[in-house]
């Protein structure tokens, strides 16, 4: 299974937000570090607040930050929050054409992998992921108005 672009660019924003100590950063910011589209994360951005994972503060000095403790905030439940198709193989999706789903076992080991994939993601919480302040990466530093 591959992560679509959405659920990649999501855990890199809560990422990038769970170093910055409830720093208030902006799209611009995270769009910069990761050389990524702003456009992109806009719609990320709003989806993970709309999920309650990140709240917003508009206006002037304005930014986003973690709405929650990092370790509230479970890796399995990000990826089903943000992928919309979980079907590793057609017959996943829709039996109705396959010919040979009564005597075919893919579908059972394939749901058995998922199962599998999610069983340790759901171990794992965003603090696990969280990139230190005191690694070799350097985080764009913003200016917080007073």
């Amino acid at each position: 299974m591959r992560l679509s672009v959405f659920s990649d660019y999501s855990l890199r924003v809560l990422m990038y937000l769970g170093s910055q100590n409830e720093r208030l950063t902006t799209i611009a910011e995270i769009a910069q570090f990761y050389g990524i589209s702003e456009n992109h994360l806009m719609k990320v951005v709003n989806q993970l607040g709309t999920l309650g994972y990140i709240q917003t503060i508009r206006g002037k000095g304005g930014g986003m930050r973690l709405a929650r403790k990092p370790k509230t905030i479970i890796l399995g439940n990000v990826i089903r929050d943000t992928e919309s198709d979980f079907a590793l193989a057609e017959c996943l999706n829709d039996h109705s054409g396959c010919r040979i789903q009564s005597e075919c076992v893919l579908q059972t080991i394939l749901s058995s992998a998922l199962a599998g994939m999610f069983a340790v993601l759901d171990k794992h919480s965003l603090e696990d992921i969280i990139i230190k302040p005191n690694s070799n990466v350097q985080f764009i530093k913003r200016a917080i108005p007073d």
